[in-house]
Formats: C-alpha cells, sequence, structure tokens
C-alpha cells in the first residue's frame, strides 16, 4: 500500500493527534504517502447545547465512521474517549498509541489548586461525569455548563469571569498549554473518563490489510487497558449522560481496573477496583460493572435513565 487515506475532525487536537497517527506510520513505512481528510461532526456543529441534552453516542464520530464505511478514508483517528464502547457493524478498534497521563486538570484563573478554589466559585465544564465528581468532593462549587476547544474554553473562562474549567490533561499537554494548569487532580478526586487520554484508530472490519499495516504502532498494553476499560462502560451502557469513570493500568501481568457510578448530583458513589491477570482484560471490566451493579450502580444508573425518558 503506498497511499493512506485518515479521517479525522477538524480542530487542533484532533489534527494533532491525526499528525501523530500518520507519523508514526511513516516511521516504519518511509515511503507511505498518508492523506489527511478533515471531517466535520455533528458535535462539532452544535455548540451551543450541553451534551447531555443532545445525546451522545456517536457525536464526535458518526461522520467518520460513515466515510470510513463508504470507503471515502481508510482509517479514522479519534480521541478514544470519544468513541462508542460497542462500535457500529462492520467497524472495529484496531490500534491505540501508547496513552498520555489520563487525569483532569484543573485552570484556574487565580492560579489556586482545586481544595483552594473559595467557596462558591463558579467552575466550567461540559461533563457529566466531572460535574457529579465535583460536587461529591466540593459541594460549594457552583459548575457552570460550558463547551467548546480548549482554547476556546479558556477564552471563556476570562469572558465569563468563571474561577477555573476542568479538562483532560492529554489535550492541553498536546496543544502546548499546560502553563496554564494550575492544579493536577488526584484520581481519589477525579476519576477519568473511559479511553482518556488515548489516541485510537478505527478501521473497517474484516480489513486485513489495514489492520496489517496497523499491526507495529498499536501500544498492546494501552490496548489492554483500553478493553478493560471499554468492556465495563459497555456493560452499565453508559455515555457523556452518565456519571461514569474508570481507569486501568497494566502492571507487568496484572491489570487493574477501578471504576465509578455516581448520581448527577453527586451524593451517591460507587467506587470499586478489581485486579487480575491481563490475559482477560474483557472479562476483567465485566467482572468490575457486576460488582458494581450489585454494590448499588444498577439503582443509580436506572434512576437516570428514569429522569431521561420523563
Amino acid at each position: 500500500m503506498k497511499r493512506l487515506r485518515l479521517g479525522t475532525r477538524g480542530s487542533k487536537l484532533a489534527q494533532w493527534q491525526a499528525q501523530a497517527v500518520a507519523q508514526q506510520l511513516k516511521d516504519y513505512y518511509p515511503d507511505l504517502e498518508v492523506e489527511i481528510v478533515i471531517i466535520k461532526t455533528v458535535g462539532d456543529k452544535i455548540l451551543d447545547v450541553a451534551l447531555s441534552r443532545i445525546g451522545d453516542k456517536g457525536l464526535f464520530t458518526k461522520e467518520l465512521e460513515k466515510a470510513l464505511l463508504d470507503g471515502d478514508i481508510d482509517i479514522a483517528v479519534h480521541s478514544l474517549k470519544d468513541l462508542p464502547s460497542q462500535l457500529g457493524e462492520g467497524l472495529k478498534l484496531a490500534a491505540v498509541l501508547p496513552r498520555e497521563h489520563p487525569g483532569d486538570v484543573l485552570i484556574s484563573r487565580s492560579g489556586l489548586k482545586y481544595h483552594e478554589l473559595p467557596v462558591g466559585s463558579l467552575v466550567g465544564t461540559s461533563s457529566l461525569r466531572r460535574t457529579a465528581q465535583i460536587k461529591a468532593t466540593r459541594p460549594d462549587i457552583q459548575v457552570v455548563d460550558i463547551r467548546g476547544n480548549v482554547e476556546t474554553r479558556i477564552k471563556k473562562m476570562e469572558e465569563q469571569q468563571l474561577d477555573g474549567i476542568i479538562l483532560a490533561y492529554a489535550g492541553v499537554k498536546r496543544l502546548g498549554l499546560e502553563k496554564w494548569i494550575t492544579d493536577k487532580l488526584d484520581f481519589e478526586v477525579m476519576l477519568p473518563a473511559t479511553g482518556q487520554g488515548v489516541i485510537a484508530i478505527e478501521t473497517r472490519d474484516p480489513d486485513t490489510q489495514i489492520s496489517g499495516l496497523l499491526e507495529p504502532i498499536n501500544h498492546k498494553e494501552t490496548f489492554s487497558e483500553m478493553q478493560a476499560e471499554r468492556a465495563f462502560l459497555n456493560r452499565l451502557e453508559g455515555g457523556c449522560q452518565v456519571p461514569i469513570g474508570s481507569l486501568a493500568k497494566s502492571s507487568g501481568d496484572t491489570l487493574q481496573l477501578q471504576g465509578l457510578v455516581a448520581s448527577l448530583d453527586g451524593k451517591k458513589i460507587i467506587r470499586d477496583w478489581v485486579t487480575a491477570s491481563n490475559q482477560d482484560p474483557v472479562q476483567l471490566g465485566l467482572e468490575l460493572a457486576e460488582r458494581m451493579l450489585t454494590a448499588g450502580a444498577e439503582d443509580i444508573l436506572n434512576s437516570i435513565r428514569n429522569m431521561e425518558d420523563s
């Protein structure tokens, strides 16, 4: 194969990720020509409505997946946390790059850390997962819905006189904006979204030629961690509309997975972890999900879904 068409969203961060994948491929295949194809998604077009109100499945991926299935592109590059936990027919997660630090960070206008924010501070985020954990750890903080890319959110923080915003560390770092970070949040305070910090490559299934091409750049340790996290999320049937966090970490031959399910107001938190051999990461994810459902997560999730239906 001499030419590969790589589909991506058009934001600066998405293009950075696309270039990272293209460079890795060129390192392995110097003669390969990689064409980057920019595709606009629904999530890029609707910027004035909270994600939880417009649904989350495929919000930032559907158009890329259609182009993939139609043969207009050969691979699609995503932030893995945007990719639904269950892919559509004819699609598969083929490879991931090494994970960046998966946690969240605070950008504070006053240079404060999370625990230093004054009572009544205004903090911006579009994530129900972050909102629920803020309410659990700092119920005195007022959460303000804020969307847009990293630079847009920083600008909105200034314009709206917010005390701070919470973002994924990976996006901030990849855009070279680390100087804005005032606090790296502990996982005990803010468990990340499934797949946060991971660049994912989606392909048609089957497509043995493309899969073989991607095999050398697939980071197997990260891939195993993502299998566990995504199995956990898929069993819970969660997404942007449900406050769910997860984090898997490989260590030698073992894999640890921790998960969180929270009520929207942060008053109910189910949190647990499991450790096992890394031979079956999917089973590990399912095991943790079942344990948490039994421990009360199912009641929380049903309550949230009943609210959505009404």
